[in-house]
């Protein structure tokens, strides 16, 4: 869980790109060099004569990715009947859906899975403008085959054989809108689209992006239950956006290199129940009251300030799919066998007296495996009054979501 930025992969001495090289989990800057005589070919369409050389001063998850990149990029000998070429071999197995994939999170954010080494196919679900988003995806030479799916008559096929579930679709805020002015629309469009992955892909992980989380997490659980198929562990609201704000700004303040700093966030995903926990910041840092004040609120209200920056053109929608790529990736290690994956996400909780709650989690091939108890220990006088307001606005939303799927079944 830390700062994130660009990995460089440079194959032989001409040729470049970016790229996303199955980076893991938490804070210490890695740089590592992989060089080999031997011949290789074929990693994301990329031809080299000479060398491979991977460097990077962070990742696009954060650090401790060495382990990752090593496997990622280990050569691996061909059959002695074949040419005697060295393999960079990414282990693409896994399949992702994204629903709401033509909308201003969904593009950038099905590019960024793209280009993931361990997705082998992407499907891209949309009620409308799909066809094109998959059709200029399918041009990246990056191992993952692009399908498109429009309206609800291909939406179980767009499901079918998913390993996890990223749901953005909804309306996005405009100015003078909070999250729960947008609860009637996206609370309905969740509703349908976990009703429908509860049918087709029940076991996948299901990553929640649409807004309010804090009530739409609640609405896709209340619905997995009634479907019978509800698995705690596999349901995630995807707060990650408040984590990679708070790095930054951390950051920024105290004059840290980013890839270093990793602050959690806890609570929820709107308003004061976002609740970034400064006294936790590694690497150990000092704050004065008025900083800790300052930060705080700016990440409290830092999706109001690109939605007034942006003056109606649209709400924060790069760096949400930026860091629900990064969650995304840290639930594919996770799947692919990773034992040390830890991202702050909102779940089912029992951290606090409320049912859902956002925190540290480690991640598994069965999802959630543990809560992280320890960041709520040994709080700040400021941070644990912090965590008591947080509290009954949370728990309103909770209820919210809770009410309308259970009023919503006795319609039905």
């Amino acid at each position: 869980m830390a700062a994130a930025s660009a990995t460089t992969l440079s194959v032989g001495s001409a040729t470049s790109c970016g790229s996303i090289v199955s980076p893991k989990l938490q804070s210490k800057a890695f740089i590592a060099k992989c060089n080999t005589r031997n011949y290789l070919r074929n990693f994301s369409g990329l031809k080299a004569e000479a060398f491979v050389r991977c460097e990077s001063e962070s990742s696009f998850l954060g650090n401790e990715s060495v382990a990752a990149l090593r496997q990622s990029i280990t050569p691996k000998a061909r059959n002695e009947k074949q040419r005697s070429w060295n393999h960079v071999q990414p282990q693409a197995s896994y399949k992702v859906a994204v629903l709401g994939a033509s909308g201003g999170i969904g593009q950038p954010l099905a590019l960024l899975i793209k280009m993931s080494p361990l997705v082998s196919s992407l499907h891209l679900y949309d009620i409308a403008n799909v066809k094109g988003v998959a059709a200029d995806l399918s041009h990246c030479n990056t191992p993952a085959q692009v399908f498109d799916f429009t309206g609800a008559s291909e939406l179980a096929n767009s499901l079918k054989g998913i390993d996890v579930v990223v749901i953005p679709a909804g309306v996005p805020r405009k100015p003078g809108m909070t999250r729960d002015n947008l609860f009637n629309i996206n609370a309905n469009i969740v509703k349908g689209l976990v009703e429908a992955v509860a049918d087709n892909c029940p076991d996948a992980f299901i990553h929640i992006i649409s807004n309010p989380v804090n009530s739409t997490v609640p609405i896709a659980a209340e619905v997995l239950k009634q479907k019978g198929v509800y698995d705690p562990k596999k349901l995630f609201g995807v707060t990650t956006l408040d984590v990679v704000r708070a790095n930054m700004f951390v950051a920024q303040k105290k004059n840290l290199r980013l890839i270093d700093v990793d602050v959690p966030v806890i609570g929820g995903h709107a308003g004061i129940t976002i609740l970034p926990l400064l006294s936790k910041t590694r690497p150990s840092t000092t704050f004065t009251a008025e900083e800790v004040q300052e930060l705080t609120v700016r990440i409290q209200n830092a999706g109001t300030e690109v939605v007034e920056a942006k003056a109606g053109a649209g709400s924060a929608t790069l760096s949400m799919a930026y860091a629900a790529a990064r969650f995304i990736e840290s639930s594919l290690r996770a799947l692919d066998g990773d034992a040390d994956v830890y991202e702050c996400s909102y779940v089912q909780s029992d951290l606090t007296e409320l049912p859902f709650f956002a925190s540290r989690v480690k991640l598994g091939r069965n999802g959630v495996e543990a809560l992280i108890s320890s960041d709520l220990r040994g709080l700040t006088e400021y941070e644990q009054k912090a965590l008591e307001a947080l509290k009954p606005e949370l728990k309103a939303s909770i209820e919210k979501g809770i009410t309308y799927a259970q009023k919503q079944t006795v319609t039905a």
